[in-house]
């Protein structure tokens, strides 16, 4: 075996699992440790596609990813993401898939009304990245699309798709943050650049947030990751991942086998090798 494919099978923190165990070590233990199901919901399979068919598109000539170009990709995005992932789609019924569809195609045209996908070509799309930390704390995670300017100046964009509850906007906004700073970070290490701008991009909401980090911030939040991490591991060594409640518990799908409502975690099998991403 190569030493490329050891190194992929090591534990790494992504940015999803490092949000997950800020909000409830348990909900990471059950995620990431037990790996257990968690029913997909229509708004994830939505997001899922469009996020495909855009991958698509520019992966067309900036003159051929018109608006009509980018609704006749959503049916093969479709595909392709069943193909990817067949259990995502179990129990759709084709009202529901067309709805969904429907749904995909108005993000699609509304992202139209935010950015030209015909003036520019990114640099990459879909970017898998991978970088250890000086302490050993290894980053991993795929980016929407990275942006370089002919001055060299690098934006990271992501595509959102949900639409947040006016009271859980800021939640949102702040997880979704997290996320951008933690490719920044992941971008630093791997580039020597700092990325001049992160760029978030609200389909539902017809919404650009753009930020623009310091390095003096990205430096304070590459420590927050390492004792992110280190956490986990002292978590995992023990088997001590505790609850966490919040009013985000309402929308979790493990409340059954949560302690806070009543619940008994299965028995800890112990930590992974790889722990899921």
């Amino acid at each position: 075996m190569s030493d490329q494919a050891l190194e992929t099978r090591r534990p790494a923190l992504s940015p999803s699992r490092a949000a997950d165990f800020k909000q409830c070590p348990l909900l990471y233990r059950f995620r990431a440790v037990d790996r257990l199901p968690e029913p997909p919901s229509t708004a994830q399979l939505r997001g899922s596609v469009v996020h495909a068919a855009l991958e698509q598109l520019y992966g067309l000539p900036a003159a051929d990813r018109g608006p009509q170009t980018a609704l006749s990709l959503v049916d093969p995005a479709w595909e392709k993401v069943l193909a990817e992932h067949p259990d995502l789609a179990d129990g759709f019924t084709d009202e529901q898939r067309g709805q969904l569809l429907t749904e995909a195609r108005a993000l699609l045209t509304g992202y139209y009304r935010l950015e030209d996908p015909t003036r520019f070509d990114p640099q990459s799309c879909e970017q898998r990245i991978e970088v250890e930390l000086a302490d050993g704390t290894l980053l991993r995670g795929y980016v929407d699309r990275i942006d370089v300017a002919g001055s060299g100046e690098l934006r990271v964009v992501d595509y959102k798709t949900g639409k947040a509850p006016s009271a859980a906007r800021a939640l949102a906004e702040f997880k979704a943050l997290f996320q951008m700073k933690f490719y920044a970070v992941a971008l630093l290490r791997s580039r020597d650049v700092l990325a001049t701008r992160l760029r978030l991009i609200y389909l539902a909401d017809g919404q650009l947030l753009d930020y623009t980090p310091e390095l003096d911030e990205l430096l304070r939040f590459e420590k927050t990751l390492m004792a992110i991490w280190r956490a986990i591991q002292s978590a995992g060594a023990t088997g001590d991942f505790r609850p966490n409640p919040s009013r985000l518990c309402n929308w979790c799908s493990h409340q059954s086998l949560c302690p806070v409502y009543g619940g008994t975690p299965p028995p800890y099998p112990g930590w992974p090798e790889k722990p899921a991403a």
